[in-house]
């Protein structure tokens, strides 16, 4: 077999590899509660483009094969067509290099405290766990857009650069990670610590100290 095949055949294991997964993080979520009706999107990078739920389509119930397949500028290749709000992703791939997975969800916590009034517009929510600190870092506020408008996407540009995460105004998390599982295990603790938030809004809480932080950045690289 040639070099050429050898490749062809390792990208589209990988392809195959990745379109699983999706399926099976987006299972995982509507189990978990995370991806009521047909809310929610994930995507994942490859060489040569980068895959995309589908519009309209249930996390809970994704065929593989029907999973978008886009180019980098925005054509579909396979699959159905992609979700309205791909622009979310596209901003954080475009600003973000070594992203490799991008999840945007309107789980109940975390889109609950999009909805509040008076909250820090740098970091939606406090440094409560060390584990937010190190997996999610600070959780930018948006400014309210309608969903599917194409502003909103520039907005969250500005951003992107400088966080892995942001939080929507009225909407819901949007979370890149160096890979698929990385973004995965950051917007679960998201919306665990979004809980957390809620559930002490009305108790004295002690949040983690400039010296707890730093000692968080010496010893596993958080970014906050």
């Amino acid at each position: 077999m040639g070099d050429a095949a050898v490749t062809m055949l390792n990208t589209s294991t990988e392809e195959n590899r990745l379109r699983e997964e999706i399926a099976e993080i987006g299972r995982s979520f509507r189990q978990l509660g995370m991806a009521p009706g047909t809310s929610g999107n994930i995507s994942a990078k490859l060489d040569n483009g980068w895959l995309m739920t589908p519009t309209n389509a249930s996390l809970g119930a994704l065929d593989p094969a029907e999973i978008s397949k886009l180019d980098w500028d925005g054509n579909l290749i396979t699959g159905k067509p992609p979700t309205k709000e791909s622009f979310l992703h596209r901003a954080f791939y475009d600003q973000r290099a070594d992203a490799g997975g991008i999840i945007h969800l309107h789980a109940t916590h975390s889109s609950a405290v999009s909805c509040l009034n008076g909250l820090d517009p740098h970091s939606c929510l406090p440094p409560i766990t060390p584990y937010f600190v190190m997996r999610v870092g600070r959780l930018p506020l948006i400014p309210y857009y309608r969903p599917g408008d194409p502003a909103l996407g520039e907005a969250v540009r500005e951003y992107a650069a400088n966080y892995s995460a942001v939080l929507l105004a009225n909407h819901g998390p949007v979370v890149a990670g160096k890979t698929l599982e990385a973004a995965r295990n950051a917007i679960e603790e998201l919306e665990e610590t979004a809980k957390l938030f809620l559930l002490l809004r009305q108790h004295d809480v002690r949040t983690l100290n400039e010296d707890d932080i730093e000692a968080l950045r010496q010893a596993f690289g958080a970014s906050w």
